[in-house]
């Protein structure tokens, strides 16, 4: 029973199941007519919305169109309206308000370049063209504005406010500048202005160089570099040249210096010497500084430009160096060789510095080639004057016997070389090659004193009298020995030529005795009066205890009054400029006359005296031989009377 019933249970509840599984079914098949025509109904709806949802894409991307063109609209107005505010400054020209102007250019630059990164826009080619005619007026205004600030502030300066900007020392009212020297010869300050302060002169107001500068760099940067040069040269050039002209200097050749007279030449070259610092110093320095500034920042050759401006001035400066040094050579001449070599020197630094760069090569190595020159030539004339001095033929003669005028020249000469033993070196450095710069002024000026004494060996054989042969040679080595001693030529020429000079005078002053007063000092001596082997009485003969006869003993006073009288009237003609050797000359006749003439009165005077008329014979006493010895070589004329 169990079974069946279990099994009816199932029956029972597999017809539940499948009455649900029906009607699941059933709903399912309803649920999908519903949901089909529920998507039926929405692709309607979709499709009937497609043309809202098109509109709406369209009018919201037209709205960003809008505000993108409105944006662009409003860019492009105000650009068109910055355009409208430059073109009428720009139309106004620059020379009322020169920084709004260039602000106007800076704006119309600005609006180009704004439409040019812009290539969208399409319609603006007629605007672009007409602000580019703009900004090209604009540049042509500006070439004028730069042309007429140069003008207007490049004036040649006058000369009193460039010697104000000097040293005091180098200043025209200063006592010292100019001067002549009591030889003849220019005052040497070569190394006394080494450490001059020179000051800055204004050659353009401080305040102009900034627009200048703002207008060469937009001449510049469109395109314009060449004409905004040449304005800039044109101006500049010609205002150097004028200050250099009011300055004083001029262009000369060779036979402009060769037709000048001696002291218009010299004083031209000290002019020089003068003008070469203040163009280096103050004009060339100055328009550096000024060139700088004003193309600063540029792409313009600043070298180039300031080369252009100097050229033709540094030409004419060295124009007149190089005429010199061409110029036919003289002895005179050397010291200007030396002060015009030795300012290129101190100036060479300078010149350099200034004077930097490529464009500028030909001004540094034509200043340098001059002072080569000038260095040769100085070098050539010591030589010439080295000959000069051995072959003078003058026919000046000293009569007196005292310090020839070449030889006082002479002397003078090398003295001054010795105010230039630095320059000397340098110039012996540029000429002589080899470890001989260091003796080379040594050398050079025993050459020279070699030559004089030759020349004096020459011109003492012009005299009749030997003793005034020798007197000239004491006297004139005697002066070539003192000045040179005295003076920085002695560490140059050494103790050994000192000595060995000083041996010459003494040997001349001994020949001077020995010819001037052998004969008189014979008249005193016994020789030719003792007979050998005399020994008879004084007598009424008249002979003496040595057998001398009173004859022969008054023959030999007067011999000796005849001899003194004609070497007093003659010597004390004869000049020995030198006080002391005056006195040791003096001194030494002295030594010898007067003990040999006591000697002989003592001896012999009593024969003379116990006779007639004794003082026709001893004429003098050896007092009076001493003060007519003190009359000697005072170069007395023949008609002064005596003392």
């Amino acid at each position: 029973m169990a079974v069946p019933q279990a099994i009816d249970t199932l029956s029972r509840r597999a017809s539940l199941l499948r009455e649900s599984l029906q009607k699941s079914q059933s709903n399912t098949e309803s649920m999908v007519t519903i949901l089909g025509s529920f998507d039926h109904r929405l692709s309607a709806l979709e499709a009937a919305m497609r043309p809202t949802q098109v509109k709406t894409h369209a009018i919201r991307m037209a709205h960003e169109n809008i505000d993108k063109t409105l944006k662009t609209t409003e860019v492009i107005l105000t650009q068109f309206d910055l355009s409208r505010q430059a073109e009428a400054i720009i139309l106004r020209g620059p020379h009322e308000d020169l920084e709004g102007y260039l602000e106007a250019v800076d704006m119309l630059k600005s609006t180009v370049q704004h439409f040019s990164s812009n290539k969208s826009f399409k319609g603006c080619d007629g605007v672009m063209n007409h602000i580019n005619s703009l900004l090209a007026k604009a540049i042509l205004k500006l070439e004028e504005e730069f042309r007429q600030l140069l003008a207007t502030y490049s004036k040649p300066i006058e000369p009193d406010r460039l010697f104000d900007c000097l040293p005091k020392s180098l200043q025209p009212h200063s006592e010292t500048s100019g001067h002549q020297a009591d030889s003849g010869k220019p005052e040497h300050q070569g190394r006394s202005l080494e450490a001059a302060v020179y000051k800055t002169p204004t050659l353009i107001p401080p305040r102009v160089l900034p627009l200048l500068h703002d207008l060469a760099n937009q001449l510049v940067q469109a395109g314009h570099q060449q004409q905004c040069s040449k304005i800039y040269r044109d101006a500049r050039a010609s205002t150097l040249e004028s200050s250099l002209r009011k300055l004083g200097v001029e262009k000369l050749n060779k036979d402009d210096v060769q037709k000048m007279q001696w002291e218009a030449l010299e004083t031209k070259i000290q002019n020089w010497i003068h003008y070469m610092r203040i163009a280096v110093k103050l004009l060339f320095a100055g328009e550096r500084k000024i060139c700088d500034q004003v193309f600063d920042g540029t792409t313009l050759n600043k070298d180039q430009c300031f080369a252009e401006v100097t050229a033709n001035s540094v030409a004419v400066l060295l124009s007149f160096g190089d005429a010199v040094a061409k110029s036919k050579r003289s002895p005179e001449k050397l010291f200007v060789l030396l002060d015009m070599y030795e300012v290129l020197h101190e100036l060479h630094v300078e010149i350099e510095t200034i004077f930097e760069g490529k464009a500028c090569t030909e001004m540094r190595e034509s200043t340098l080639s001059l002072a080569k020159r000038l260095a040769q030539t100085a070098e050539e004339t010591f030589g010439d004057f080295e000959e000069a001095v051995e072959k003078d033929a003058t026919k000046t003669t000293v009569l007196d016997g005292t310090v020839h005028p070449l030889t006082s020249y002479v002397i003078n000469y090398v003295k001054f070389l010795f105010d230039y033993q630095s320059t000397l070196k340098q110039l012996f450095q540029e000429c002589v090659t080899g470890d001989k710069t260091e003796s080379q002024l040594a050398i050079v000026t025993m050459r020279i004193m070699q030559a004089l004494q030759s020349n004096l060996d020459n011109k003492s054989k012009q005299y009749k009298d030997p003793a005034l042969t020798y007197l000239f040679l004491m006297n004139n080595i005697h002066y070539m020995v003192r000045s040179l001693s005295r003076s920085e030529a002695k560490d140059i020429l050494g103790d050994d030529w000192v000595q060995r000079h000083r041996r010459i005078v003494q040997q001349n002053a001994n020949q001077y005795k020995r010819v001037a007063w052998a004969k008189i000092l014979q008249t005193l001596s016994i020789q030719g009066l003792t007979p050998s082997g005399s020994s008879s009485a004084l007598g009424s003969e008249g002979a003496n205890n040595s057998g001398v006869s009173r004859a022969s003993i008054k023959e030999r006073f007067k011999s000796f009054n005849v001899q003194f009288e004609e070497l007093h009237q003659r010597q004390s003609q004869w000049t020995v400029p030198d006080q002391e050797l005056r006195e040791y000359l003096r001194l030494a006749i002295a030594e010898v006359l007067l003990p040999a003439y006591r000697s002989y009165i003592k001896r012999f005077g009593p024969l003379v005296e116990n006779g007639k008329n004794p003082l026709k014979y001893i004429r003098y006493t050896p007092e009076d031989l001493e003060r007519m010895l003190s009359e000697f070589f005072e170069g007395k004329s023949m008609g002064e009377p005596k003392r």
